[in-house]
């Protein structure tokens, strides 16, 4: 009998044994599947988060893009206007002589070269001639040289004004003005309108940027 009583409690030890094992293999096994479905969540989530950083950097870009355009699209509207408009200033025969003799005044005043070569447009050749003598006289007094020699180009002319038919043409075109280049033509003046239309607009682009998109806010002390 007691051989047989310490088989059964034998047995029974192992057998609780066994259980235990078997219980705290299982509950092994359950924390590694819930550590591995939190690690899952956690990747997953990660992703999502990205992928919404992403999807706002995006739009956010899109929207710069847009915006910046349309700033584009004003500027270029603006500088379109400004362009028509310079085409109605040689309509004033008077005003526009007057304005020949002062860009060709100040071409030459910048090149300081006793030999020069104009070039203008054909329909303006005629007008340079009248105001040309005027203009060596008045830079010989501004420049205290000698009367400088100007050499009008009749084989070579600038461009025409851009034809009121043809809006989209992108034809070559002036809207009035003159460029001098010394004798070798190493030096160039271009003081055409259209010149200094570009040259007002490089310099105006960042107060016309303020303008249209408001002056930042300054910090309040």
């Amino acid at each position: 009998m007691t051989h047989a009583v310490c088989l059964s409690q034998k047995a029974n030890e192992i057998s609780i044994s066994a259980e235990e094992e078997f219980n705290i293999e299982r509950l092994q096994l359950l924390e590694s599947a819930k550590r591995k479905l939190r690690q899952e969540y956690d990747r997953k989530l990660k992703q999502v988060d990205i992928r919404k950083r992403i999807d706002y950097s995006t739009q956010l870009n899109a929207s710069r893009i847009k915006y910046l355009q349309a700033q584009d699209d004003v500027v270029t509207s603006m500088k379109d206007s400004a362009a028509k408009d310079l085409l109605r200033v040689s309509n004033d025969k008077n005003a526009y002589k007057k304005l020949l003799k002062g860009l060709i005044l100040e071409s030459l005043l910048r090149l300081k070269e006793p030999q020069v070569l104009l070039r203008c447009r054909e329909m303006d050749k005629r007008v340079v001639e009248t105001v040309i003598e005027d203009v060596k006289k008045q830079y010989a007094e501004k420049a205290k040289v000698g009367p400088p020699k100007i050499t009008i180009d009749d084989k070579v002319f600038l461009p025409p004004p851009p034809n009121p038919k043809l809006p989209d043409s992108h034809d070559l075109h002036c809207s009035g003005g003159v460029v001098l280049a010394s004798q070798d033509g190493k030096i160039v003046c271009e003081n055409t309108l259209d010149a200094r239309l570009d040259v007002a607009f490089r310099k105006k682009l960042p107060q016309i940027r303020t303008r249209l998109v408001g002056a930042p806010e300054t910090s309040r002390a």
